[in-house]
């Protein structure tokens, strides 16, 4: 099957509305990062970059019923700013507002369905705090997840010499960045690494990880474009 476009901010208005109005595109997916330090070996994009490049390769298996919105790359950081350079970092506030708003212009022009995919750990627990304030504001079906979440225990226990998911810039994201963009790996740095779980990181190791998330999400969103995935209240 041919795939058009995916990335909302590549569609005139026009297309982006019928897109919504045929009923094609059930499901809006909301990138969630951050711009941060990847201690020596890996470019600062990784979070934001693997979640947006995740959300992609989901949308064009589940092609038309999802969308990619503009990727919201600044994220919850502060705990990396003692490095120098750091990080770019928003107050736990701030992050807040800009996902709420992002969900709330989707909602106003028609999507029911919103999966805000989150590449960072510092957005997590701020996030999770909220996620129920969403779901009855807007009355929509709205999901908040990590995409690590997707991976199933037993298959990084088997694949990571290290078992840790996700780690920081360690061998899970470098595993994944050496196969899904590796231009943003000093080899290097990381054959230097004191960090040994940096350093048996392998594009190899990337690829059933990649390959099992993916397939996870997939079903995911499906579940969601078709009606039997629906997020439900918590902490009542």
């Amino acid at each position: 099957m041919s795939v058009g476009e995916i990335r909302l901010e590549r569609m005139t208005r026009k297309e982006a509305w019928a897109k919504i109005q045929s009923g094609d595109v059930k499901v809006a997916i909301v990138p969630t990062g951050s711009l941060e330090q990847h201690l020596t070996h890996m470019a600062m994009v990784h979070d934001i970059q693997s979640a947006t490049m995740v959300a992609e390769e989901v949308a064009r298996r589940v092609y038309p019923s999802a969308i990619v919105t503009v990727p919201l790359n600044a994220g919850i950081s502060e705990h990396h700013m003692e490095f120098r350079f750091g990080s770019i970092t928003l107050k736990p506030g701030t992050f807040q507002a800009v996902v709420w708003d992002t969900v709330d212009s989707l909602v106003r022009h028609g999507v029911d369905n919103v999966l805000i995919l989150n590449g960072h750990g510092g957005n997590v627990a701020p996030m999770n705090g909220a996620i129920n304030q969403y779901r009855r504001y807007f009355g929509k079906n709205i999901h908040f997840a990590s995409y690590w979440d997707f991976l199933p225990k037993e298959l990084g226990d088997k694949v990571l010499d290290t078992k840790a998911v996700p780690g920081h810039a360690q061998e899970f994201e470098t595993s994944l960045g050496l196969l899904m963009f590796p231009e943003n790996v000093r080899l290097d740095e990381q054959k230097n690494s004191d960090d040994e779980g940096v350093r048996v990181s392998t594009k190899e190791k990337g690829v059933p990880l990649y390959d099992a998330i993916i397939d996870a999400l997939v079903e995911h969103v499906k579940g969601m474009a078709d009606g039997s995935n629906q997020a439900e209240l918590t902490g009542l």
